[in-house]
């Protein structure tokens, strides 16, 4: 008989904590795979840096991304990091005009 302690039987508790320890234990055997694989295309020598951003990005929908892609403008464009775009518009009009 199993004990019973305040609605909690030690049995069906003890199964529930090894499943998690299995599943933690499975977890780490997929992220050091994951980190050979990342090692290996670092090897051939592409940016795992950027390849991970890939990936997020990748898992993201479509609106979302855009989303994202559209507020990184606006943020870098109020710091000065890129051109805003009705000074990009007057450059590309001056350039017809010459």
């Amino acid at each position: 008989m199993t004990a019973n302690y305040g609605g909690v039987t030690g049995e069906h508790l003890r199964q529930y904590i090894e499943r998690i320890e299995r599943l933690e234990e499975e977890k780490k055997n997929i992220s050091d795979d994951i980190k050979e694989v990342f090692g290996e295309a670092k090897a051939n020598g592409f940016d795992v840096k950027i390849m991970r951003k890939v990936i997020s990005l990748r898992k993201m929908d479509a609106a979302d991304r855009e989303e994202q892609d559209t507020l990184l403008d606006i943020y870098q464009q109020a710091l000065g990091m890129l051109p805003s775009p009705s000074s990009a518009n007057e450059e590309a009009a001056s350039e017809e005009a010459a």
